[in-house]
């Protein structure tokens, strides 16, 4: 029996805290039991195991990111779009680091397929689209895109950036800059 005054909700986001406090690979069952001042059992009356309480936070995590990547790209299209949506991804991760690492989550292809994640994909989409980039480059812009992203906020928030004076915003503004100029003037590979 579920003890009064612990939800699903309150579990999860009381994970989520504790994942930006401490780090989402050092989040357990045991860590949150303590946090909410219960021990241990209690917690199965809602989760299943360790990997369901990570889970949660994954979900939640993209949730939140893609709720905040929409509100900044409201009304935006190009360029303002991009520079929109990389702003809303940076401040996130920088913000809730935990949550951040959370969105990474290896999830098993049922619960991807239904997770938020597939919003982030189709904002990116939607940006893509005011650049014109035809099948496949749009795919393999997507790829670039999130992965230029986070590797740059990864670096960033390592320290990967301290020991030199150009300052990070000054570089995120730079590669920003980049990547709407690479997506105006798409490559092309011989044979296409």
């Amino acid at each position: 029996m579920a003890r009064e005054g612990i939800t699903g909700e309150r579990l999860t986001r009381t994970a989520a805290e504790l994942a930006d406090e401490i780090g989402f690979d050092k989040l357990t069952g045991s860590a949150v039991a303590r946090r909410l001042g219960v021990k241990d059992p209690s917690l199965y009356a809602h989760i299943r195991n360790a990997r369901e309480l990570k889970v949660r936070v994954a979900l939640l995590a993209l949730e939140e990111l893609a709720d905040v990547a929409a509100a900044a790209l409201a009304g935006r299209a190009g360029k303002d779009a991009l520079v929109a949506f990389a702003n809303a991804y940076r401040d996130y991760a920088k913000q809730h680091p935990g949550r951040y690492a959370a969105a990474r989550f290896e999830l098993d292809p049922e619960t991807a397929a239904t997770s938020a994640g597939r919003r982030h994909t189709e904002m990116m989409r939607a940006i893509l689209r005011g650049y014109d980039l035809p099948e496949p480059d749009q795919t393999d812009a997507v790829r670039f895109l999130g992965s230029t992203f986070h590797g740059y906020v990864s670096l960033e928030m390592a320290g990967g950036f301290r020991h030199t004076p150009r300052d990070a915003d000054a570089s995120w503004a730079w590669a920003l800059d980049t990547l709407d100029f690479a997506l105006r003037n798409p490559s092309r590979k011989p044979g296409r």
